[in-house]
């Protein structure tokens, strides 16, 4: 195999491991997010569940008194109904009536607002069985999310550690001077680092590369830069990052391409 192929497959192999190591690292950054996440949804909902709850509350006092005021007010005209068959002066009588005619009145209206109060507080009884359902939800993906963080961040960095193990191994694999310049882009722009061209386009920007940087990729004699992201770059024809292969790797021949495109995942179980 010549010298470039075997430098690209060795570049692959510990992008393959960048790629693991991205991947557990973003999982590390976005599980505290995803329970902070959760836990302003929580508060929202909850938000919501209180102030239902504070209305039903004050609902409730609010019937417990029209229901007070009712029963005195029913008392207070059954009373004066047997003082009126006792009232011997017109007057008198008159006087009573009119009393008794008010109570009444008023005694109704107290009926009509208990009804309203009655109906407000059906409606608010649905909200809060609503609220209830959302807020029983996520308050057991929360407990259980609270439980399982810990267990998945310990996971993680146990993972971290071993594939920062393989990196050290498979960057020890590939000359300096590249792996220099390979850490070099990798500090300086975002994952990946090594890229296939595929028709002419640069898969790490999709855009398409100049016609003369293309030919001088197929040439395949040193390793280029894309001139418009400065990934590294391969022309796909030359390998196969998938398999593993290169084009001078023949069909049958597949124990070669698999000792050159170790999995992160078999390299840390070995």
């Amino acid at each position: 195999m010549s010298l470039y192929l075997e430098q690209i497959r060795q570049l692959v192999s510990l992008q393959r491991v960048d790629d693991a190591i991205h991947g557990v690292r973003t999982e590390l950054e976005q599980a505290p997010q995803e329970l902070e996440d959760l836990k302003s949804r929580f508060a929202v909902v909850n938000e919501r569940r209180e102030n239902v709850l504070e209305k039903l509350a004050h609902l409730t006092e609010q019937e417990k008194r029209l229901n007070n005021e009712i029963e005195e007010d029913a008392s207070r005209i059954k009373k004066s109904r047997s003082k009126l068959m006792q009232v011997s002066n017109t007057r008198e009588y008159q006087a009573m009536a009119r009393e008794m005619d008010n109570m009444e009145k008023g005694n109704r209206s107290r009926e009509e607002e208990r009804a309203a109060v009655a109906e407000e507080k059906r409606r608010q009884e649905a909200d809060r069985d609503a609220v209830d359902t959302e807020w029983n939800a996520l308050k057991q993906e929360l407990e259980t999310k609270q439980a399982g963080l810990d267990a998945r961040l310990d996971a993680a960095r146990a993972r971290l550690a071993e594939l920062d193990k393989v990196r050290a191994q498979s960057g020890n694999e590939v000359p300096r001077p590249v792996l220099d310049r390979y850490e070099f882009i990798r500090r300086r722009l975002p994952h990946p680092v090594i890229v296939p061209v595929t028709a002419g386009v640069c898969e790490g920007c999709r855009i398409m590369i100049p016609p003369q940087t293309f030919i001088e990729l197929q040439g395949g004699h040193k390793i280029l830069n894309c001139p418009n992201c400065q990934r590294l770059i391969y022309w796909s024809e030359h390998f196969d990052a998938g398999t593993g292969k290169t084009c001078e790797d023949a069909p049958a021949d597949g124990a070669g391409a698999a000792s050159g495109s170790a999995d992160p995942d078999e390299a840390t179980q070995a």
